[in-house]
């Protein structure tokens, strides 16, 4: 019985790996160990980023309501409780976009709560 190697297999293995590396730099392009590397460490940053994004918006848009707030003369912390209070049912992504591209709003909303 002939001997059965797997070289198609493994050269698109390796193939579609290293198209995977496109843009990496060095021998980290080019070269299969050190592109498996590569890729693997960084599909495992992109996994874990995509839970971190959601986490970065978030703190963004807490610290761009808070400073809207305090502008109009309320703290971060009584605004939120406010609206829980009234009722009002706006998110903090769409109360960042209000107090960054709309402070007259903003101002209504803050207004509304006193």
């Amino acid at each position: 019985m002939p001997r059965s190697n797997s070289s198609v297999p493994r050269h698109r293995k390796h193939r579609k790996l290293i198209k995977q590396a496109k843009g990496y730099f060095g021998t980290r392009k080019s070269n299969y160990r050190t592109a498996k590397d590569a890729v693997q460490r960084a599909l495992a940053y992109a996994y874990r980023d995509r839970r971190q994004k959601k986490r970065d918006f978030r703190r963004l848009w807490i610290i761009r309501i808070n400073a809207a707030a305090r502008m109009n003369g309320m703290t971060y912390s009584k605004l939120i409780a406010g609206l829980k209070n009234n009722n009002i049912l706006l998110n903090r992504k769409s109360l960042a976009y209000l107090a960054v591209n709309d402070p007259d709003g903003f101002t209504e909303i803050v207004k509304s709560l006193s």
